[in-house]
């Protein structure tokens, strides 16, 4: 127990987490200020759970059938026969070169054809319908704009949202809105849903560039909890909430097949991403953590910060990235005169796009992109 305890103890050591001179016990809650508690961190874990019970009746009691109303189908594809051998073949290797195909013909006396189209068709079974993802995009777009929304909502009076220089004053004596706390522990249990529920929803192709942005969205809104980072952690959750509204919307656009408000939300979209990701989240909130907070301290910064800071570039990697492919779709969609394929995330599924489009996206958080301080 001495050990652990140690390890505890350097884990949590205030030089690392905190300002200079600044303790724990210099931030407990009184009754003038409530600060910002590190053991809350634990409540999104259980709300993560209530979270993807919500998505299921969501999406099984509102955006499925919208989906067959608006004339979206379900799956339609052919199951293959049921073979054990060939089964285990293929969920140890879904590609499998013309060698191992030769070698299960002749294990199973088939012939090379027949194989083939087993394999075909037990791909094909893998494949999300487009009702379902519809009823995902759905999902996240209820989500983004009830975040949004709310964010918008309990930061309209404060007058940080403004002016970020106020995001330091008095730091780290700065007291949690009761407001805030609810957007935190929301914000952070949505994005522990999607860790979750990111290795059963429909396959992007961008899945690991969306589970980096989700691992270090949660990292973010965890380290400036702790930290007492709250204002401007708060601020980013909101303008990362935004675009990614216009970004699900366009995505049920063209699953129901209404390409021209499509194009026109993929404007808005694309609009709202250059906005809020390339413009405000690196030269008015990357650019208060980085040159405003150390002058209007004025005290040595401390590990957990740079770290913070270190995080927070990392995140405008992916954003640059993901510009990119977003650029590159515009561009496309200029030239093909409509946007095709799918929009920031590729779907595995290749009906979605066709043989000329853009295969590529930004993502999401949806992520995609998806999200943080999510995005």
């Amino acid at each position: 127990m001495s050990v652990l305890q140690a390890v505890f103890d350097k884990f949590w050591d205030p030089d690392i987490w905190l300002p200079p001179n600044i303790t724990w016990a210099d931030l407990e809650s009184n009754d003038k200020i409530e600060y910002a508690n590190y053991k809350h961190l634990l409540y999104p874990l259980p709300m993560a759970v209530l979270v993807l019970i919500i998505r299921y009746f969501v999406e099984k009691f509102c955006f499925i059938p919208l989906g067959l109303y608006l004339g979206i189908k379900g799956s339609k594809h052919k199951k293959a026969v049921n073979n054990e051998i060939l089964e285990k073949a293929y969920r140890q290797n879904i590609k499998m070169k013309h060698k191992e195909i030769v070698g299960m013909a002749k294990q199973l006396d088939w012939t090379e054809r027949q194989v083939e189209r087993w394999l075909r068709l037990r791909k094909a079974q893998d494949k999300p319908s487009t009702l379902t993802k519809f009823s995902e995009n759905g999902w996240r777009f209820t989500y983004y704009t009830l975040s949004f929304s709310f964010g918008l909502y309990i930061l309209w009076d404060k007058p940080w949202l403004w002016n970020s220089d106020l995001c330091w004053e008095n730091y780290p004596h700065q007291s949690v809105a009761h407001g805030v706390w609810w957007y935190y522990m929301t914000s952070s249990a949505f994005y522990w849903s999607l860790m979750a529920s990111q290795f059963y929803d429909v396959k992007r192709k961008d899945f690991w560039q969306m589970f980096t942005h989700h691992i270090l969205t949660i990292f973010l809104v965890d380290l400036s909890w702790v930290c007492n980072f709250h204002r401007i952690g708060s601020t980013t959750l909101m303008i990362h909430d935004f675009a990614d509204i216009f970004l699900e919307a366009a995505k049920m656009a063209k699953y129901a097949k209404y390409q021209r408000l499509c194009d026109m939300i993929f404007v808005m979209f694309t609009i709202a991403w250059l906005i809020t990701r390339t413009g405000v989240f690196p030269f008015v909130l990357i650019y208060s953590t980085t040159v405003r907070a150390p002058i209007i301290v004025n005290t040595p910064m401390f590990p957990a910060y740079y770290i913070f800071n270190g995080l927070l570039f990392l995140l405008l990697g992916l954003h640059l990235f993901w510009t990119y492919l977003i650029v590159k779709i515009a561009k496309s969609a200029i030239s093909a005169g409509q946007m095709e394929g799918d929009i920031r995330s590729s779907s595995s599924d290749a009906s979605d796009v066709s043989n000329n489009s853009v295969n590529h996206q930004q993502g999401d958080h949806n992520s995609s992109p998806h999200k943080p301080v999510e995005k």
